[in-house]
């Protein structure tokens, strides 16, 4: 049997191991905080995977569904039915109230913003277009809708923002054209209409109705 004094040398060898380590532990996380606290000279610049961010909103609460169809330089379109194209993103698809509702600590909470997100993660030459499609309409009257084009980088700049009416199923419109340079410079923001549907559908202009 040990004797007392043994005893309660090693309960205090155990005692300074956990304290040591409590410090070391604290001193880590001091250090990661440390680290990660931003220089307030930086502000306005951001550090993005993307160069290009498309916001199109409308009404909270809203009904109806709004759809976002934009084009690449190379052609190439993001929409419900194809989401990436390598370079653009459709971050978000809102289809209005539906399926805005999620189950939280069994709760049911509804998210009462309408609005559909595309990133743009590299920029090439040539235009983009950006779309609005009234997928779903359950108003006569003309549904207003924003549209936000944003650069992100080196430094946030915005490309363009407008409010465009949207009148009924179907109903499509061109919100904005750019182009962009060798540079990465933008120009040539302009209105011009172009349907990009009957080419997302291959021709078809019947509206397919989206899968979940």
């Amino acid at each position: 049997m040990k004797h007392r004094i043994l005893n309660n040398g090693e309960g205090q060898d155990a005692f300074t191991d956990l304290l040591f380590n409590s410090l070391l532990g604290f001193a880590f996380m001091f250090a990661i905080a440390f680290m990660l606290i931003s220089d307030p000279s930086d502000g306005g610049k951001i550090d993005s995977k993307a160069e290009i961010l498309i916001s199109v909103r409308w009404p909270d609460q809203h009904p109806d569904d709004v759809d976002a169809i934009v084009e690449s330089p190379q052609g190439g379109l993001v929409w419900y039915h194809n989401r990436d194209t390598g370079l653009m993103h459709l971050d978000r698809d809102d289809r209005g109230i539906f399926a805005d509702k999620m189950n939280v600590n069994g709760a049911t909470i509804s998210n009462p913003i309408n609005q559909e997100t595309i990133t743009i993660r590299a920029l090439q030459s040539g235009e983009y277009v950006v779309n609005l499609l009234h997928y779903q309409a359950n108003y006569d009257k003309p549904l207003t809708v924003d549209v936000k084009v944003e650069k992100l980088n080196p430094e946030v700049e915005l490309v363009y923002y407008g409010s465009h009416e949207l009148k009924g199923v179907g109903d499509e419109k061109t919100a904005v054209r750019f182009s962009v340079d060798s540079k990465k410079n933008i120009s040539d923001v302009n209105q011009i209409q172009k349907r990009l549907l009957t080419k997302a559908l291959g021709r078809n202009s019947l509206i397919e109705n989206k899968s979940d």
